[in-house]
């Protein structure tokens, strides 16, 4: 890749995600765009980065844009944040909620490992009261990812990682060499490609929101236009999950830190009378 190919993939990404792609970095570019170029038809990234400056086709800058967004995902990833949404914050918001839905939004589920373990804690009901309703969506920017989401469908490599056996053979079907999740599990589960640096308000209210692994991605204007526009859709005794490294305090004002529960935040109300 010459440099100004290098320099138009990262303007891209930057430009329609917010995305933070350190340009020295051209193993990361090469091993994405170069299977992309090929599904795209052409011959390799520079034909690729040519057809961009020349076409400017919507379609193939988000193929890029998207490419280059894809986040690693699997089942109970980091365990701990899962055990304290099953085991503290979901039992807390069902005896204050009562009959209301639960709302529960992963909103960078990649794959839909991460949505899909919010829905088997869910399933489970350990510890909630009879007849709480929980509603789980997953959204990525990717609507490739998206579709494997959709599909439940998984390798052995990919079930191996985080899930426990005892999950695997109650909600997953075998099928050939792969793993399908029950269809009771799969319809938990509602999708919608989101971007996340874009107007948040269509997706109303949520309970919970999980953003882990995201914003390190990001560069830091985006990073505080996210945290501000999730704010906005919690209500005031709601919480967001970030991931354990990541922390929202040094960015924007409008969450502060649970003590002693690495990435979980609730809305500032100080920060909100200011808004």
């Amino acid at each position: 890749m010459s440099p100004q190919d290098i320099e138009l993939f990262v303007a891209l990404a930057r430009a329609r995600a917010g995305l933070r792609i350190d340009p020295a970095k051209t193993y990361l570019l090469e091993s994405r765009l170069a299977p992309l170029a090929r599904r795209e038809g052409y011959p390799g990234i520079p034909e690729l980065a040519s057809a961009l400056r020349n076409q400017r086709e919507d379609k193939l800058i988000w193929s890029v844009v998207e490419t280059l967004a894809m986040g690693e995902s699997a089942f109970f990833r980091d365990r701990a944040p899962f055990t304290m949404f099953q085991t503290e914050l979901l039992p807390t918001l069902a005896r204050l909620r009562g009959a209301e839905p639960i709302r529960v939004w992963s909103c960078a589920c990649s794959t839909g490992q991460e949505a899909y373990s919010l829905a088997m804690i869910a399933e489970a009901g350990e510890g909630l009261p009879a007849g709480t309703k929980v509603e789980i969506f997953g959204s990525d920017l990717s609507e490739r990812a998206l579709e494997k989401a959709q599909a439940g469908l998984y390798t052995q490599f990919e079930v191996q990682r985080g899930l426990p056996i005892r999950q695997l053979l109650t909600h997953f079907e075998k099928v050939e060499d792969n793993w399908r999740l029950t269809p009771r599990i799969r319809q938990r589960v509602r999708w919608r490609r989101v971007n996340l640096i874009t107007d948040l308000e269509m997706m109303g209210r949520f309970d919970v929101i999980f953003c882990r692994n995201v914003l390190g991605g990001m560069d830091l204007p985006y990073r505080r236009r996210v945290l501000e526009s999730l704010a906005s859709l919690l209500p005031a005794d709601g919480l967001l999950i970030l991931g354990a490294r990541e922390a929202a305090e040094s960015i924007t004002e409008a969450f502060r830190p649970v003590t002693g529960r690495p990435g979980l935040y609730v809305r500032n109300p100080a920060y909100r009378a200011a808004a």
